[in-house]
């Protein structure tokens, strides 16, 4: 049976062996998101240097027939370090005087020298982004290389929140009350329906279409609020003489838990689960999962048959590759099986060769990330002494440091102290082994701040 990246490289070019080019384009939302009216707020921006960093994860799915691009060289220690625990790592290619608030799509294209190489690596691989949006579709041109993906306009289609209740409504598929907007028509029927929520003590929340990581959401919770967001609609409908509107409008449920699952979606129509995790979230932001997922029988099977009444869907519409849907338990033990649908990769499709190389039975992981607050640059050997015994080495159990990039991504040269990210792996043999250890990594982390006089 093929591992995950040799059913995801027969999935999107028909062969287990083809060699991919990786981008990390995290946040491609921001693209898809362009010219699209949907909360009123503070215009999408390019994001910030962490996000963009963040990049590098693709170094973990990659292997050694296969290419990255990065914004920026990897910490040569990192690299070391991911070849002791046993991966093949891919050859890596990084911009030339790359923007730290934008994409590394964007650096590329702003690179010819990098996209001769590109071109030069012939057209049997395949450019494979993080999220397909026109900018990659315009890489892919200047490259010669083909995209091993569907065009940007469907993956940008399948990503929206809207397509995403569509789909759950003509196939059955339980989702909250709700209603999709395309225009102020569309938006008056569906405040109106939120009114008669709020008035009977329900709240309810408004959402982008495309927004991501907490972005373009809204809770309601009574009548003036939704009196204020009309308003501030309307004012910008007058501005610009267009009464579209790409939001979901929705009642705010109940819930005890968010799941991600994954499945691969092939060119011919095959559907494979790859997994379900439990999402750790803080106010609507992605923090990391935990898994196995604490799923009663019932609950996974329910998954399981949303993966393949899902997967027969997408594949009628066109669509092929990797699927991430997140979902949520409720209070009374059911499942809301499509909160929203990703037509892109997932925080968790990065961990998935981490997992199926180094969890065997028994075992219990939890991928998060550490706020790291600094004045000057931390080198991998630095860290690596920190952590000491808490550092994964391949076996037993510890943090597996996935992307050290993003630590230093917004270093400055004057000193100021700045906040990075530590993304992992944490592996141990029971959720209380985890829980010790993260404790432990926290407490050295905040010292090493303090040490460093951030």
């Amino acid at each position: 049976m093929l591992d995950f990246m040799g059913r995801l490289r027969t999935a999107l070019t028909g062969s287990p062996d083809a060699p991919l080019v990786l981008l990390g384009n995290f946040e491609v939302e921001e693209e898809w998101a362009r010219d699209e009216p949907g909360l009123p707020r503070v215009a999408f921006t390019a994001g910030s240097a962490v996000v963009h960093r963040m990049d590098a994860f693709t170094l973990l799915l990659a292997g050694k027939n296969d290419h990255v691009v990065l914004k920026a060289a990897p910490d040569p220690d990192h690299l070391g370090y991911l070849e002791e625990l046993g991966l093949d790592l891919p050859r890596v290619h990084t911009v030339s005087g790359g923007d730290p608030g934008q994409t590394v799509t964007r650096d590329a294209l702003a690179d010819p020298a990098l996209q001769e190489t590109l071109r030069a690596l012939g057209p049997d691989a395949r450019i494979v982004p993080h999220g397909t949006s026109v900018r990659e579709e315009e890489l892919s041109g200047l490259t010669g290389l083909p995209l091993g993906t569907p065009p940007a306009a469907l993956c940008k289609a399948v990503n929206s929140k809207v397509y995403s209740r569509a789909v759950a409504e003509a196939t059955g598929l339980r989702q909250a009350t709700g209603w999709s907007c395309g225009n102020l028509t569309d938006l008056d029927a569906a405040f109106e329906e939120a009114r008669f929520l709020l008035r009977v003590g329900r709240r309810v929340v408004v959402k982008d279409a495309f927004g991501v990581s907490g972005k373009g959401i809204s809770v309601l919770a009574d009548e003036r609020r939704l009196d204020t967001l009309r308003r501030m609609i309307d004012r910008r409908a007058a501005r610009s003489g267009d009464d579209r509107v790409v939001l979901v409008v929705e009642e705010w449920v109940d819930k005890t838990a968010d799941l991600n699952y994954q499945f691969t979606l092939g060119r011919d129509g095959s559907v494979h689960f790859d997994f379900v995790k439990e999402a750790i979230t803080e106010d609507g932001v992605h923090k990391g999962h935990r898994f196995p997922a604490r799923l009663t029988t019932l609950q996974l099977d329910a998954v399981r048959r949303a993966v393949e009444v899902l997967g027969r869907r997408l594949a009628a519409d066109g669509y092929f590759g990797v699927v991430g849907v997140d979902a949520m338990t409720d209070p009374q033990g059911g499942l809301y099986p499509v909160v929203e649908i990703n037509a892109r990769h997932n925080m968790s499709t990065y961990q998935t060769r981490l997992q199926e190389r180094f969890l065997g039975p028994g075992s219990h992981a939890l991928a998060r990330h550490y706020p790291v607050r600094l004045r000057t640059p931390l080198a991998f050997g630095r860290l690596r002494t920190l952590l000491g015994e808490l550092l994964f080495t391949g076996s037993g159990s510890g943090l597996l440091v996935g992307n050290f990039a993003t630590v230093n991504a917004a270093a400055t040269e004057d000193g100021t102290p700045y906040e990075g990210r530590l993304h992992g792996l944490l592996i141990g043999d029971s959720p209380r082994s985890l829980e010790r250890t993260d404790e432990a990594i926290t407490a050295r982390l905040a010292a090493l701040g303090q040490e460093d006089g951030a």
